[in-house]
């Protein structure tokens, strides 16, 4: 991959000026090998391979910002999903394989580890039941952990019964860690189609069918976006669309120098660039703020679905066009607490919950980082787990549910998390229940489009 000095020196202001990043590195790591029935046994060999796989990962990452002057934000690691590993094991409570992973995490410098994780859109094995009963208490007494639960797919349909188990985990997560405004659930998410190469938290995990390790990128830029669009208030939409393809084709091309540098160095295969425009808390890094800039008085209103179709699909083109390893989730994410524009749509009310579910037909995840009222039910949070899992399933893509019942707060409170996970407006949800639906039981049956090869 050659790049010219125009395409150097743009690059270079887009760091300085534009708040371009590559948002994380992630090593995914396979902990199958390391299976055993005792749970003790299953500990020492998930921390060994961990510190070792992944020693040089943060020193690397390191190297490479220095070399190309590129922050790169977060180092990670994704394994195996933990119900799979786990699923031989005598013991039932999974918890201390999540503080494993956490010691093991902070050994190695790492800013989050993924893949305490179930895949249960068919049913249960006995590793999964465990581990997600398992889950409250493991990120309750964890620091880096992050979990994941597939519940959904366009060739199985959704498992209500496991939908309705997670609107009870949900409310677990959050109210066991109460005094940190249930900072638990905000490292929980709910899929639908979940891919198995996804470097972004909390859903990475290092899906079965990937090598021992691997090397994958999630690149940013909402930023770098939102400054383009700005610069052609009057153009229409074909030549708005052809604006953001070219800069989603630079910010994809610097991903994946970083990506092939850091898998030379480490000697690790190179696996995917993640070309999601993925928002944090700074002023001016906003998806809410580009599609602001096309146009709309405030994300929310009317247009405003239009307006993120147009995005997501040209920043598709673009990437795809600059790298033959595009994978993960792709597209520009909309999570409520880490986008300064969107929390400021919230307070004012041009942004609802309603608006969202409708914006992720559109995206590339889903309802993500909403805090809502601390007194919402568990058949509240499943029924809106079930209403964007419905989308994924129906539309043959990701969507995903990361929602915060945030305890003792209320609408026109809020919740502050810090870091990347940002602070949150508490939403609005319907006062009218479907109890009695999430409580039907069995399966969703997956659409007629599920039976096309």
């Amino acid at each position: 991959m050659l790049f010219n000095t125009g395409e150097i020196l743009e690059t270079v202001k887009m760091i300085e000026s534009e708040n371009f990043d590559i948002r994380t590195i992630t090593m995914g790591i396979s902990l199958r090998d390391c299976a055993h029935p005792d749970i003790e046994v299953l500990n020492k060999q998930i921390y060994e391979k961990i510190t070792t796989k992944a020693k040089d990962l943060v020193e690397v990452a390191n190297k490479i910002e220095k070399q190309f002057g590129v922050p790169i934000i977060n180092k990670r690691i994704s394994v195996t999903p933990i119900s799979i590993v786990a699923n031989a094991c005598k013991e039932t409570d999974y918890t201390s394989i999540a503080q494993t992973l956490d010691k093991a995490a902070k050994e190695v410098g790492v800013d989050f580890i993924g893949g305490f994780s179930a895949l249960v859109h068919k049913g249960y094995t006995s590793g999964e039941r465990n581990l997600i009963k398992s889950i409250p208490q493991a990120l309750a007494t964890t620091d880096r952990v992050c979990s994941s639960v597939n519940v959904a797919t366009t060739k199985a349909g959704i498992n209500m019964d496991a939908v309705l188990e997670m609107g009870q985990v949900i409310k677990k997560c959050a109210e066991l860690t109460a005094d940190k405004d249930g900072l638990g659930a905000a490292k929980l998410v709910v899929f639908c189609n979940v891919p198995e190469d996804n470097p972004f938290m909390a859903g990475a995990f290092h899906g079965t069918g990937e090598p021992e390790t691997v090397i994958n990128i999630g690149v940013s830029g909402p930023g770098v976006v939102k400054n383009v669009v700005e610069k052609i208030p009057d153009a229409n939409f074909n030549e708005l669309a052809d604006t953001i393809k070219r800069t989603a084709f630079k910010i994809t091309r610097m991903g994946e120098l970083v990506g092939q540098t850091a898998s030379e160095m480490l000697g690790v295969p190179f696996g995917i660039v993640d070309l999601s425009l993925a928002p944090t808390p700074a002023i001016g890094d906003s998806v809410a703020n580009i599609l602001e800039g096309m146009g709309l008085e405030y994300c929310g209103t009317h247009g405003t679905t239009a307006a993120l179709a147009l995005l997501n699909d040209a920043v598709k083109k673009g990437g795809s066009m600059a790298s033959s390893s595009v994978g993960g989730l792709s597209g520009a994410f909309i999570p409520v607490s880490e986008d300064q524009g969107m929390i400021e749509a919230t307070k004012i009310g041009a942004l609802t919950l309603e608006k969202l579910e409708a914006m992720t037909c559109v995206c590339s995840v889903g309802l993500d980082m909403i805090a809502v009222p601390g007194d919402t039910t568990a058949e509240t949070i499943a029924a809106i787990t079930a209403d964007e899992m419905a989308i994924g399933m129906i539309n043959k893509k990701t969507t995903a549910v990361r929602i915060i019942p945030a305890p003792n707060k209320t609408v026109g409170d809020e919740v502050v998390f810090g870091g990347l996970l940002g602070e949150a407006p508490i939403m609005k949800v319907s006062k009218f229940k479907a109890d009695k639906f999430v409580h039907r039981g069995g399966r969703i049956p997956a659409p007629i489009q599920a039976l096309t090869n």
